[in-house]
């Protein structure tokens, strides 16, 4: 897809340039005086944290931000292949796929020995993370992303949309409360920016809260919560523009070194015209922030044509632009809980995204490190809230995403000190050395990261069966679920199993059957599944409430090597009757596909088989063998709560 031609215009892509409008700013409606769950602010943490929400009929949920309406320019552009596995999750992710640009190739460029005030090429690469997902990382408007997350809210059963124009003046917990499930311990005020409203004052009382403010964060001043961490003094400049230029690489991502004038990162936009530009600055004073550096959009673009000599750069439109600061913050806690708490203690307020953690943008990782914090709180809270599981799974939120958030700020530390040509805060030379290949090298060590496909959650008891990982060498425990396709018997439809995991609040169980025919009752799969369907202590028997469908809250699948299989002759656990007409769901048992056998991709052992164990968040939970079927009950036993 093309836009952006005859200049920048946000909105809804699908609409062509033309006709294309801005989101407009939304009415303002009072805020409820009690919730469930609060969340302070819109950005990709809180979006994604409500969007999961708000398919809950049960759960009454309020999303406030201090702006007059949607977001029109995008900050954090770059999705990741995570990010759109997680949109996939969303059911949007097609959308995603058509309008981002795809990031394929890198080029990298220095000082040409012969004539050392040029740049020239030293090569060009294949992107370090194609092959890590079925998705490419991309780059789109984050506004659009906001987009998509917000149009799900609208479109579910609770119509959740946000409340914009609030800027919250004070936020307090009652620790007398925290305790107490059924409480309101916390107690917002925000007060209203609008013309019609300004200066009003409204309270909501919440169960729950989750900041997700932004760097400057007021829940996380509220809660008492200190950012720990320095800055480089050292400025960039960035800016998206429209322009025309004789440099051969622009449509490629390509980091650029000077020799005298700095550094340039280049990263392509969507629509085929626009591209973004990181422009290295100067040294920042001491005690100097980004806001205090007085220039403008067109001295970074002077800056920019210095260190593209001899190339041109003939720039047409500014569509957006600003100058940052190079620095590393992270939260102490994630939570109210104060350091050191019992597992006893379960927090009620959370922070989420850049108001737990900070960094330069030139990663990449700002907005692919907030989403699947919220993704992986969501779910858990929901839990939680409609009594399926025991208040202690949220504290395993911290756990998990402070180590992923540690592992961002050590990650843009080293990248930041290796793309910087002149000097920072602890490296105090007259001039930088930078080797172009020690950054291909770092970014292809952390393409994982980068991609979000390696992030690894702590063993713990949601992350455990280490002993067992053997059985499925593919399915990293503690990591995401790696999607592959298999053929569904019913029909001899393609599916990729990962796309099944969606964000629903549910666990996948996934069978992956051994050699034994699983229509033979002796089989190892066939006494599986009677156990899930029969037996007094299988989780699903357990945890699934009276009159709910059988998968309303585990949702079993099975992949079988045999390929003679008819449905039918299957135990009808695989396909259940369901909903209010008890009809059948034939969509859940799958068999490897010819030249891309998902037991091969995946190193299942095609001998014994084994149960793969999938979160809500698509991280794989526990791998087991198929015959254990104690520890699959006594996994969820540890955290659910019974319902019959």
């Amino acid at each position: 897809m093309q836009y952006h031609l005859n200049g920048f215009k946000p909105g809804n892509y699908q609409v062509i340039d033309e006709a294309r409008q801005p989101y407009p700013n939304p009415p303002v409606e009072d805020l409820p005086s009690e919730v469930d769950v609060l969340i302070v602010g819109t950005g990709p943490a809180g979006l994604t944290m409500a969007r999961q929400l708000s398919i809950f009929s049960d759960i009454k949920t309020c999303i406030v931000d201090m702006a007059p309406g949607p977001l029109l320019f995008g900050r954090a552009d770059g999705i990741s292949c995570r990010t759109q596995e997680i949109m996939e999750a969303f059911n949007c992710s097609e959308m995603v796929v058509k309008e981002t640009y795809h990031l394929m190739q890198n080029t990298y460029w220095e000082p040409d020995p012969e004539n050392p005030q040029n740049i020239r090429r030293l090569y060009k690469i294949d992107d370090a993370r194609l092959g890590l997902s079925e998705f490419k990382h991309g780059i789109v408007n984050q506004a659009r992303l906001h987009e998509l997350l917000t149009d799900g809210m609208e479109n579910s059963v609770t119509g959740l949309k946000p409340h914009y124009s609030r800027k919250l003046v004070s936020f307090e917990i009652d620790e007398s409360l925290t305790q107490d499930l059924n409480a309101y311990p916390i107690t917002a005020t925000f007060e209203r920016t609008d013309e019609m409203g300004k200066g009003k004052l409204e309270t909501v009382k919440a169960r729950f809260a989750v900041g997700c403010d932004g760097g400057r964060s007021s829940v996380r001043r509220g809660m008492g919560i200190a950012l720990q961490g320095d800055s480089a003094n050292k400025a960039w400049g960035v800016m998206d523009i429209l322009l025309n230029t004789d440099f051969p690489n622009i449509r490629v991502k390509a980091f650029i070194q000077s020799k005298d004038h700095g550094a340039v990162m280049t990263i392509p936009r969507e629509g085929g015209y626009l591209i973004r530009f990181y422009v290295e600055l100067d040294l920042l004073g001491k005690d100097k922030r980004a806001a205090d550096v007085a220039l403008t959009e067109k001295d970074i673009i002077a800056k920019a044509q210095k260190i593209f000599h001899p190339y041109k750069l003939d720039v047409k439109e500014v569509a957006w632009w600003s100058i940052y600061e190079v620095g590393q913050r992270i939260a102490e806690r994630f939570d109210n809980r104060p350091l050191e708490s019992s597992e006893d203690i379960f927090p009620r307020a959370f922070l989420a995204g850049d108001a737990c953690h900070t960094h330069s943008p030139k990663g990449g990782w700002g907005l692919n490190t907030s989403l699947p914090d919220t993704f992986n709180l969501g779910w858990k809270m929901a839990h939680v809230l409609q009594g399926k599981a025991d208040p202690k799974l949220l504290n395993t939120y911290a756990t998990e995403r402070r180590k992923v958030a540690q592992h961002l700020i050590d990650a843009d530390r080293e990248l930041s000190k290796l793309v910087a040509t002149r000097p920072t805060a602890d490296d105090q030379s007259e001039q930088a050395h930078v080797d172009t290949k020690k950054i291909e090298e770092f970014m292809k060590r952390q393409s994982g990261f980068v991609a979000g496909t390696s992030i690894e959650y702590f063993p713990s008891y949601i992350s455990t069966g280490q002993e067992n990982q053997q059985l499925a060498t593919g399915f990293n425990i503690g990591q995401r679920f790696h999607s592959a396709e298999a053929a569904r018997v019913a029909d001899g439809r393609h599916q990729h199993l990962g796309h099944l995991v969606k964000a629903d609040g549910r666990w996948r169980v996934f069978i992956f059957g051994g050699k034994d025919d699983p229509r033979n009752s002796a089989s190892s799969s066939y006494q599986l599944v009677d156990y899930l369907a029969n037996h007094s202590e299988s989780p699903i028997v357990k945890y699934t409430p009276k009159g709910a469908d059988v998968d309303s809250v585990i949702d079993t699948y099975a992949v079988f090597q045999q390929q003679d299989l008819e449905m039918h002759d299957l135990p009808k656990f695989l396909w259940p009757a369901k909903g209010k007409y008890g009809l059948n769901d034939y969509e859940k048992v799958f068999q490897p596909i010819k030249g891309a056998d998902i037991f091969d991709m995946r190193g299942i052992n095609r001998d014994a088989g084994c149960i793969v164990i999938v979160r809500p968040d698509q991280h794989v939970a526990n791998i087991l063998p198929l015959t254990a079927h104690e520890a699959l009950s006594k996994f969820f036993d540890h955290f659910m709560i019974e319902q019959n």
